[in-house]
């Protein structure tokens, strides 16, 4: 520390304030990247071993049977991930193109109704139709039961993901560059997508980020619509393994071949070995969207 810093008393604090700063910054690290750690850990670490001793960040011998087990399943992971790599990939673009759609003329003032539609939104987030009316719509009207569109469509549009796009729409995009655009003879399309669109790559970076999740993690409308094994999800397909291999220990519990049976086909290993698997692409594609995360959310959350 030099001479000016220590009779700065100010300079003193800041320097205290970023140690205190950065040794919560690193714990906060930790919290985040050890559970993760920890989960592979697991996933590598015998059953008989974790029933006996618990978890351990290191296990006393590396054991795949995890592993092994879902290779045994490997063509209907590889079916199942190519379901919900379709499912995100088409869902999300579609979702954020739609919701710009939505939220852009709701920024534009000289929407006529404006206020009609921020009521129809407002309506959608304090109500819902309900669980037997939205499988009714799908199976009985839409006819599209067993059909990879029953796991795009419920996805297309949230209320509160418009309103953050609209927001950002108001605190990035001057009227003046509208009126520019009309007065070089630009359509409205070609505003929305040449002068608009470019410039709101933070927001929709954000709103591309949280659908690929929400799609990505999606098991419930696979469990609603569909019956044909080749078009699970690959997140259904984990929960029906975790089911069974619990159902052949608890079927088999207390007749002598429960042992073998809780050595052959674990399950608490199993169960993360899967979301080793699951968050793969997940942690591949973070990255691209993390510059635009903060200031897309941040500005798109002003004013709600």
């Amino acid at each position: 520390m030099t001479t000016a810093s220590r009779s700065n008393p100010y300079t003193k604090g800041s320097t205290t304030a970023q140690i205190i700063l950065n040794v919560f910054f690193i714990a906060f690290s930790l919290a985040c990247i050890l559970p993760i750690v920890l989960i592979v850990a697991i996933s590598l670490t015998n059953e008989k071993a974790l029933t006996l001793q618990g978890y351990k960040f290191w296990p006393d011998h590396i054991d795949a049977s995890a592993y092994q087990y879902l290779f045994k399943h490997s063509e209907t992971l590889v079916k199942a991930y190519g379901v919900s790599l379709t499912v995100t990939l088409i869902g999300t673009v579609l979702a954020v193109l739609l919701i710009a759609l939505y939220a852009y003329p709701l920024y534009r003032k000289d929407f006529p109704f404006k206020k009609t539609f921020n009521f129809y939104l407002l309506i959608t987030m304090l109500f819902s139709g309900g669980l037997v009316p939205f499988y009714l719509l799908y199976v009985n009207y839409l006819d599209l039961k067993d059909s990879l569109v029953a796991l795009i469509l419920p996805g297309l549009s949230n209320a509160f993901y418009i309103f953050i796009t609209r927001t950002f729409f108001q605190q990035t995009i001057p009227e003046e560059m509208i009126e520019s655009g009309k007065l070089d003879g630009a359509s409205e399309w070609r505003i929305f997508f040449q002068l608009v669109l470019p410039i709101s790559l933070p927001v929709l970076a954000t709103i591309g980020l949280f659908t690929t999740l929400m799609y990505w993690n999606d098991w419930f409308n696979s469990m609603l619509f569909i019956n044909d094994t080749n078009k699970f999800s690959l997140q259904y397909v984990m929960i029906q393994m975790i089911r069974q291999a619990e159902f052949f220990k608890t079927q088999l519990a207390g007749t002598g071949v429960a042992l073998m049976v809780q050595e052959s086909v674990p399950t608490e290993s199993l169960r993360m070995a899967m979301v080793v698997l699951s968050i793969g692409p997940i942690l591949f594609i973070y990255p691209f969207f993390q510059k635009y995360f903060t200031k897309g959310l941040t500005i798109g959350a002003i004013k709600g």
